[in-house]
């Protein structure tokens, strides 16, 4: 038997011979170009099924001056990202809203000055065309050479300086931090309670100052006194200070949490302290992800949409990169109290 020959690889061509439309259309539905009509994007998905044709990216990149591919950089280390459910949701929900396009997704933390560095080397328009930042501190130089390069970019969460007045615009995309804390602190004051603590995140974070203003609000609103201690969102820093609160006040009867994953740790620092909750002390956590369900007592909480999150930063980097000029440069989502045993 003689040597088969190597299947060739399916051109743009056939595609279009196969669907039996021009090579302009076929390019136009593979591009994801809205300029085409029902049935001719179907003729030409069928025929790219029918032949297996794969789009050769670094020959379209030539023409289009575009890499089909979106960087999503998240400014925590390894164990954060791997610990924290709200980093797996938001993972999940981009890359998953990214399936409807043609992008392509790759990850990357820069945590340290150096991954910082190394990040920032690929971040041009020769590798990615539009770039995800996500769980940004003040110190981050990202945002601005971001902006310098004119690579379009959209922040998910607000770093601090962003929650001030005079702040300068930009894209991203938040929860409503701020009344969602003021939520919880109202359902504890409904409750009864009068001596209410908080556990905050960190304040060179946009939602750990965004969650200690709402909580201020509300107790102020309540005239009572507010007693704070602060965290880093990792559960062991929530104990670590749900046992501070405790020393510093030990008749506290309430806590608003600013994580589920600390609110977990100050369950258990709470538990080892022979406090019964919700009866001595109610806990309200913040995120409402499985951790909440499984927690001992199952936790009160506030929700945040986080699968909503990673599809509208999608959408609103998508309008950028596209050059259309969305309604608005921002999406404030709403969040909501879930109500469990613990408070």
């Amino acid at each position: 038997m003689g040597r088969q020959r190597p299947r060739t690889r399916p051109t743009l061509d056939a595609v279009a011979a196969r669907a039996g439309v021009g090579r302009g259309t076929a390019s136009r539905v593979i591009n994801g170009s809205p300029q085409v009509s029902p049935q001719a994007r179907a003729a030409v998905e069928r025929a790219i099924a029918e032949l297996g044709y794969v789009p050769n990216r670094a020959a379209r990149a030539l023409v289009t001056q575009r890499t089909d591919s979106v960087a999503l950089v998240i400014s925590e280390s390894q164990e954060r990202l791997f610990g924290e459910p709200f980093f797996a949701g938001i993972v999940r929900s981009i890359s998953s809203a990214l399936l409807e396009t043609s992008m392509q997704l790759w990850l990357a933390m820069a945590q340290s000055p150096a991954e910082r560095d190394r990040v920032a080397q690929h971040l041009t328009s020769q590798h990615v065309d539009g770039v995800l930042l996500l769980s940004l501190h003040d110190d981050d130089p990202l945002p601005g050479i971001l902006e310098q390069r004119g690579l379009p970019t959209v922040l998910g969460g607000r770093v601090a300086s962003m929650l001030r007045p005079s702040a300068r615009p930009a894209y991203f995309v938040d929860v409503d931090n701020v009344g969602g804390a003021r939520q919880a602190v109202e359902h504890l004051l409904a409750g009864g309670r009068q001596k209410i603590a908080t556990i905050a995140g960190p304040q060179d974070m946009g939602v750990g100052v965004a969650r200690l203003i709402g909580y201020r609000e509300a107790v102020r609103a309540g005239g009572i006194a507010e007693l704070v201690a602060y965290g880093d969102f990792s559960e062991e820093s929530g104990a670590s200070a749900m046992r501070e609160l405790l020393h510093r006040r030990p008749d506290l009867d309430a806590v608003f949490v600013a994580s589920d994953l600390m609110a977990c740790g100050a369950l258990r620092a709470l538990r080892e302290a022979g406090r019964r909750v919700p009866d001595d002390v109610a806990v309200v956590g913040f995120e409402d992800g499985d951790v909440a369900q499984r927690a001992d007592p199952p936790l009160t909480t506030i929700h945040q949409p986080v699968d909503e999150m990673g599809r509208q930063m999608v959408r609103l980097l998508m309008s950028r990169i596209r050059n259309e000029e969305p309604e608005t440069p921002y999406v404030l989502l709403d969040t909501h109290l879930v109500r469990r045993r613990s408070a």
